[in-house]
């Protein structure tokens, strides 16, 4: 079976909270804020395979996600920012948004990238939020939400092998 084109849905991770948290150590009364940063969410990478020939494997995976940001936390410890996802195709591929008809790109040559999907922007720990009248704020970012897109994948090849000839002529035998 060759499937030539397929409909898939990408969803970039989405960005990990700050954290709001003080730090607490004996002898030290006020330490302070210390919240640390939540983790950036991964992005949907597509890549050209010069291996793969059709895209049979897309069609019975619709939904293609990166990995979540994880959260900040105490002691201005980052969270981990998320994996990005690598969507491998095959040479020749157009990649086009389902919603707009627009061409997002033509991925022609072996190894081949394109960052389709962005994934969210990590939100900021209460440890940013300190000002000279605020010492101690309690208030922290929350992480944003990755890209979603809906993409039309279609493939277009050449034939390896072309028949010409006189109608009639047993064309269609060989």
């Amino acid at each position: 079976m060759f499937i030539d084109q397929v409909s898939i849905s990408v969803k970039a991770g989405d960005g990990g909270d700050g954290c709001c948290s003080f730090r607490r150590e004996k002898h030290i009364a006020l330490g302070g804020p210390d919240g640390g940063d939540g983790g950036k969410g991964g992005d949907i990478i597509l890549e050209v395979d010069p291996n793969l020939t059709t895209l049979i494997d897309l069609r019975y995976k619709k939904l293609y996600q990166a990995e979540n940001g994880k959260s900040g936390k105490g002691n201005q410890m980052t969270g981990r920012s998320g994996k990005s996802l690598t969507v491998r195709l095959p040479p020749g591929t157009l990649v086009k948004n389902e919603e707009t008809g627009e061409l997002l790109v033509d991925l022609k040559e072996a190894g081949q990238q394109f960052v389709v999907s962005i994934g969210g922007h990590y939100g900021q720990g209460n440890a940013r939020f300190k000002t000279s009248t605020n010492r101690a704020p309690r208030k922290f970012g929350k992480g944003k939400p990755g890209e979603v897109h809906q993409l039309f994948l279609e493939l277009k090849l050449l034939a390896d092998v072309g028949i010409i000839g006189f109608p009639n002529a047993g064309k269609s035998t060989l």
